[in-house]
């Protein structure tokens, strides 16, 4: 049996060939090209996952669904996007036109509580019951699945979860309040944090500094924890503060949530070791629970830019 999902981005449309085990067989994909007319993106889905299918000599008739993972407040049960900031869309009834063009059932989910999704098949937090997934990039996403069902609330907008406020009255976010944990603990967050202090003329001398050769849009999310690791103490500094923020948001959701595990994804979390261990103390020492004997475990996600395109190819199951 093999599934057929796609990864719905700002950027590219993904679209990809999953078997029953969730390895991906082939992916084909496209420029999004937003913002433009939801009939065109439409006919760019059906376009790409076609394209998958037969460039491994299978049609339509070999899979029984497509799922669509895509942002925004995404209403799986109607099969309506409420709203996408980034496309600008309202009520877009996306089942219905991909349905009109592939003839075949579709299922749409958000795209961070497919990537969570995906992770709970096969990924991170396999075997979990309960499960919580962070990804760390542009923003803060966050999914959230509690006795093997995704939570989406009661308006399917739930697991907002970057947008908890760790600061009260801190740092303008881009939803419109200030203090939220992605504005400290998203890749966006740490590039900024790093920008400051580059800025900062006492720093003039620093290896941080000296590593953008002046040019502060040679700053990343890797650029700290590289100069950490040549023994700066300025990106010591940043990245001491960044995993502080993360921790604390980290601390509140499984005081929240108790999940079995709670997995740290996006592209932050590709510095391994030098970010998840220092989160496993800060997690240890804070947490409400410290003296129960079950606690949650803190790890990294396995499925990296995969895990939202293989949690939507099992959406229908």
């Amino acid at each position: 049996m093999y599934y057929l999902g796609i990864d719905l981005g700002g950027t590219n449309i993904v679209a990809g060939v999953v078997d029953e085990e969730g390895n991906i067989i082939v992916k084909a994909s496209c420029k999004t090209n937003a913002p433009r007319p939801k009939e065109a993106i439409c006919d760019d889905m059906a376009a790409v996952a076609l394209k998958a299918l037969e460039s491994v000599n299978l049609t339509k008739d070999d899979i029984n669904f497509v799922g669509i993972g895509a942002p925004g407040a995404v209403n799986g049960a109607t099969g309506v996007i409420e709203f996408a900031n980034n496309f600008g869309f309202h009520n877009w009834e996306i089942v219905t036109m991909m349905k009109e063009r592939l003839d075949i059932d579709i299922f749409v989910e958000n795209d961070a509580n497919a990537a969570a999704y995906g992770e709970f098949l096969v990924g991170g937090a396999k075997d979990a019951n309960d499960a919580v997934v962070i990804t760390l990039g542009t923003g803060v996403g966050g999914g959230i699945i509690i006795d093997g069902m995704i939570y989406s609330g009661s308006n399917y907008a739930g697991a907002e979860l970057g947008h908890m406020v760790i600061q009260h009255g801190g740092r303008q976010c881009t939803c419109g309040r200030k203090g939220c944990w992605e504005a400290y603990s998203s890749a966006t967050g740490l590039i900024n944090m790093t920008k400051e202090a580059v800025m900062n003329p006492y720093n003039n001398n620093s290896i941080l500094t000296q590593s953008i050769q002046g040019d502060i849009g040679r700053i990343t999310g890797r650029t700290a924890f590289d100069a950490m690791r040549q023994g700066c103490p300025i990106g010591k500094a940043i990245v001491d503060a960044y995993i502080s923020y993360l921790g604390c948001g980290i601390v509140n959701i499984i005081n929240i949530f108790q999940p079995e595990i709670l997995c740290i994804g996006g592209g932050v979390s590709n510095q391994g070791s030098i970010l998840i261990e220092p989160l496993q103390k800060i997690v240890e020492t804070e947490r409400y629970t410290k003296h129960n004997q079950h606690q949650t475990k803190v790890c990294l996600a396995q499925l990296g830019n995969d895990a939202g395109l293989i949690g939507a190819a099992f959406l229908g199951k």
